[in-house]
């Protein structure tokens, strides 16, 4: 499943996975994805290497350790907002 994706589509890849999973196979079956930054790439299993933890129960918890790793500077500029101000 070679594929280069936005952290806006993570999902559509994760969802795939069987739950309950091991952070060592996570690593593995997402090792083809690149996740596309605002300002660069990297490796999904690079980014779900940095995680604590061992076990994804879910997408969800999967999910927020994707997100949790990324660099800041991953989804865009420090300090801007989509919001209204």
């Amino acid at each position: 499943m070679t594929a280069e994706i936005r952290l806006n589509r993570l999902r559509t890849v994760i969802d795939a996975l069987e739950y309950p999973i091991e952070r060592a196979d996570a690593r593995e079956e997402l090792s083809d994805v690149t996740l596309l930054y605002a300002d660069g790439r990297e490796s999904l299993a690079a980014v779900v290497d940095r995680s604590n933890d061992e076990v994804f129960r879910s997408m969800e918890d999967l999910e927020a350790a994707v997100f949790g790793n990324v660099p800041v500077e991953a989804v865009g500029e420090p300090g801007q907002s989509d919001g209204d101000a």
